[in-house]
């Protein structure tokens, strides 16, 4: 609870980048702009409403229009804040010694028992981490992918969503036989009243767990840098930023 509530301070989150979007498994296609960035974000947080001081809405990133810009930014904004979520819960797990009751690796090495999350991080074998990249290499990949069912989010396709692992593209064979968006199908009857207040829900609460996240880090590395984790989190003296520091690889580069 602790944890909760010190995270729960730390979110004063911004309201950029939230346009109102569209039903996940519909086709439509979504162009959208800045007064629909600035319409959403009253909806995401009425208190900040659009904020956006970099003024990144406007732009037009590598020579293309600004709605694939700004269609970037949401599909970035989503995924970041997916990606979050997973990171502090699996903090706040690992930090509690929580731990899965079987082996870890093949040859029947049990799970580390250290939990401090960063230094856990660190007694991973090089190997294990390269299986959890290649996860997140292949979803990057698939995220990607643009085919006549499913436009890319830079041109009219809805930011988040991935290619359904039902049908797939074209010419692309695979054994998972659901979607990531609704693999058991709980939403099949859900209004789209209903799926865009849980589209909303996703947003803000990405956002706060890339504060969270951050701010456990912060503290942990920099002593007194977020006054309200002291105490609550242990410090750690490594790399957070460099997944390999302790293995073979970051040898050449001094990390290790």
């Amino acid at each position: 609870m602790k944890i909760a509530a010190a995270v729960l301070a730390l979110a004063a989150s911004a309201s950029a980048f939230a346009p109102q979007r569209a039903s996940p498994r519909t086709s439509v296609a979504v162009s959208e702009t800045k007064a629909d960035l600035e319409a959403m974000a009253k909806k995401l947080n009425p208190i900040v409403g659009f904020y956006d001081p970099l003024n990144l809405a406007e732009a037009e990133f590598w020579g293309t229009s600004n709605e694939a810009t700004i269609g970037f930014l949401r599909h970035s904004e989503i995924k970041h804040g997916r990606i979050a979520m997973f990171a502090f819960v699996g903090y706040i797990v690992h930090a509690n010694g929580i731990k899965f009751p079987w082996a870890m690796s093949m040859d029947g090495s049990p799970f580390p028992a250290e939990t401090n999350p960063p230094a856990l991080w660190d007694t991973i074998s090089e190997s294990a981490k390269w299986q959890i990249f290649s996860l997140i290499a292949f979803l990057e990949f698939w995220s990607e992918l643009s085919t006549p069912s499913h436009k890319h989010y830079m041109a009219g396709g809805k930011p988040g969503d991935y290619p359904d692992f039902v049908s797939g593209p074209e010419g692309i064979p695979h054994p998972i036989p659901f979607n990531l968006y609704d693999p058991f199908k709980f939403s099949k009857n859900m209004s789209e009243e209903k799926k865009e207040s849980r589209l909303r829900a996703e947003i803000n609460n990405g956002r706060l767990a890339m504060l969270g996240i951050f701010g456990f880090l912060s503290e942990q590395t920099a002593s007194g840098s977020v006054p309200l984790l002291s105490g609550i989190v242990s410090p750690y003296d490594g790399e957070p930023m460099a997944p390999f520091a302790t293995n073979v690889l970051g040898a050449p580069f001094g990390l290790n």
